[in-house]
C-alpha cells in the first residue's frame, strides 16, 4: 500500500491512519508486508502492509 511500510524499521513511531483512537505505536516488526505494532491504547497488532499505510510519527 504505501512505500513508506518498508521503510519502517524496530523502533520507528506510527498511527494506523484508520484507527487514530489506538494511540501511538511502536513498530516491533517489519517482516514482508506483516508490521507488528505495540499500540499504546489497543496492544500489539499485526498489519498487512499492503493494505494499510501507516502514517510515520516524528514529533513525539
Amino acid at each position: 500500500m504505501s512505500d513508506l511500510n518498508g521503510l519502517l524499521e524496530p523502533g520507528s513511531l506510527v498511527r494506523h491512519p484508520e484507527q487514530p483512537d489506538w494511540g501511538i505505536g511502536q513498530v516491533q516488526s517489519n517482516i514482508g508486508s506483516r508490521i507488528t505494532v505495540n499500540f499504546r491504547e489497543v496492544g500489539k497488532v499485526v498489519i498487512d502492509g499492503t493494505k494499510i499505510g501507516l502514517v510515520p510519527v516524528f514529533d513525539e
